[in-house]
């Protein structure tokens, strides 16, 4: 049990020596982990500056591997746990390695699927068209003339990307033991995060049925094709879908096309993306210009790639729809609102802050061209404020926010004038017109009063339940009175000088009393002495009570 254990800690050693070469020694020495990673090699130092830090983080991750790289493409849709700086460089990280040789794609193929690829297929290029962490993409033609793209895993991927989520998970846990600086993260829950996402990417079945739904939504489209599925040739570490013979937007000649063609695609590209989000509540994740083919002559374009996708439920499209048009509508105020119904949390008291923060934001860009605006600035400026106003996003919206900051930076590299607002505007009067149509607001009428009616059933059971619980003792009812405190304190105040004053009082007639009768013992000045001593204590608790009285302020 022993050496998984000892391997772990040397790769996490092997780990630490390629962080100090990238320039992150001084990390490793603020927070006393040199002990756990010594140093042996060139040293770079960087002293964590800003300009600096990501650009060497995003080094560090790509010469660390695949599954590095990835676990930073996560980390960069988390403006909540790095800052701005570090998330526009990480953004940059590209997922793609060597391919692996012909022999291991046959082997996986044969062990999948059953058959050996000549019998699967009547042609099979023994070339990868792409290559990536988890798996790369042969293109094939079937016995049937049908040509195809078949993605096949990596042999012993599953197994490495274990063997690295485990080290994950080791440093997670050394960061919560002892990097102070990083308590306001929960790193544990990160890693599982992370985990969550790659094991989903390991089973190509998964991505098959992605691919099937966009099919299905976007079935008779007549400016967006999605590849179909071949199911009896899709298995978990193979997956075959329909050829579509397109140009990457990655590849496209901007001496070729003409500005008026660039801009008709950015147009349509963005369209696509506003359907998906805003009507099918279904989103491709990953819109770099890679994964968009355009075919012809711009008249249509071709999605692939269907790994990372996001889903909204109905209730998340209507507050998306709502924030959208407000957006769209110059009705900034109505912003913070909408943005706190989707599941934003920001400190209540800085409220006014966050609202003057989106208007300056807001005003700063609304009308100008792409031209004129520097995109990575944007979302610089963007997670700054996320980052300095300490908010919280909900998770389902990590994607979005990545989907669609990479189609903004493909948009802009596509055709630089391209003013979102031309797209919106329209878009948003639709939605507002289509959400005000007579069957959509009988259908709300509708699913409202199944709601309602299922309430008021549930509500005879639910009081029965309530008051068997206040019978049995389940429930205690504690009343807190606001506002009474100060009258408290006023009555103890009252309370105690009342019972000092017949102290006082009784000392007094005490002592008299003892003066008139008491005629053996010792006197002073022919005053027994025990009633001298009663006067005398009688008459300081007398003047610290009447001092107190007057240093109130009330006589």
């Amino acid at each position: 049990m022993a050496q998984p254990a000892t391997r772990n800690l040397g790769r996490l050693s092997e780990i630490a020596q390629v962080a100090v070469r990238h320039g992150f020694g001084y990390w490793f020495d603020t927070h006393r982990l040199t002990d756990l990673f010594p140093r042996r090699g060139p040293r770079i130092e960087v002293d964590g500056q800003p300009s600096q830090r990501g650009q060497h983080l995003r080094e560090m991750l790509d010469e660390l591997g695949p599954t590095f790289v990835k676990f930073g493409q996560l980390l960069s849709t988390r403006p909540d746990v790095l800052p701005p700086d570090i998330i526009a460089e990480l953004r940059g990280l590209q997922d793609d390695v060597r391919p692996f040789p012909l022999g291991d794609v046959e082997n996986v193929i044969e062990e999948d699927l059953g058959l050996s690829v000549d019998k699967l297929f009547a042609e099979f290029d023994p070339r990868p068209i792409a290559a990536a962490s988890i798996g790369q993409v042969h293109r094939a033609t079937l016995p049937n003339g049908r040509r195809v793209a078949v993605k096949v895993q990596r042999p012993g991927a599953p197994r490495q990307i274990e063997a690295d989520l485990a080290l994950l998970y080791q440093a997670a846990r050394i960061a919560k033991e002892r990097v102070r600086a990083l308590d306001f993260i929960d790193a544990h829950q990160l890693v599982d995060e992370f985990g969550r996402s790659i094991r989903q990417e390991l089973d190509y079945r998964l991505e098959a049925r992605n691919a099937d739904a966009f099919h299905h939504n976007f079935a008779g489209h007549p400016h967006v094709r999605v590849p179909r599925v071949f199911w009896s040739y899709t298995r978990s570490r193979v997956l075959t879908l329909e050829w579509i013979d397109g140009t990457q937007v990655a590849d496209l000649d901007p001496d070729a096309w003409s500005l008026e063609e660039r801009r008709d695609i950015a147009y349509l590209m963005t369209e696509t993306w506003m359907t998906m989000i805003f009507r099918h509540g279904f989103f491709h994740g990953d819109p770099h210009p890679a994964n968009i083919l355009v075919l012809g002559r711009g008249e249509q374009i071709g999605l692939v790639d269907f790994g990372a996708v996001g889903k909204l439920t109905d209730d998340d499209m209507s507050k998306l729809t709502r924030l959208f048009i407000d957006a769209a509508a110059e009705n900034v105020d109505a912003l913070p609102r909408r943005l706190g119904e989707l599941g934003v949390r920001y400190p209540k008291e800085r409220e006014e802050e966050f609202l003057g923060e989106l208007r300056e934001m807001y005003y700063r860009y609304y009308g100008a061209s792409l031209a004129e605006i520097d995109p990575l600035q944007v979302i610089r400026e963007a997670f700054q404020l996320i980052y300095s106003m300490n908010l919280r996003l909900p998770t389902r919206f990590l994607l979005l926010d990545k989907a669609i900051a990479t189609l903004g930076s493909v948009g802009v590299d596509l055709y630089p004038d391209f003013n979102v607002f031309e797209v919106a505007r329209p878009y948003a009067r639709s939605l507002l017109i289509e959400r005000f149509r007579p069957h959509r607001i009988a259908a709300r009428a509708r699913k409202e009063s199944l709601r309602l009616g299922a309430m008021a059933l549930e509500l005879p059971y639910q009081l029965h339940d309530t008051l068997e619980q206040v019978r049995d003792g389940q429930i205690e009812v504690g009343f807190v009175h606001k506002g009474l405190e100060d009258l408290l304190n006023r009555m103890d105040v009252v309370f105690n000088r009342l019972v000092v004053a017949m102290i006082v009082a009784g000392g007094l007639i005490g002592s008299s009393l003892i003066g008139i009768f008491a005629k053996a013992g010792p006197h002073l000045l022919g005053i027994n002495v025990i009633s001298v001593i009663g006067f005398a204590l009688s008459g300081l608790l007398g003047v610290w009570l009447l001092w107190g009285v007057v240093r109130s302020g009330r006589l």
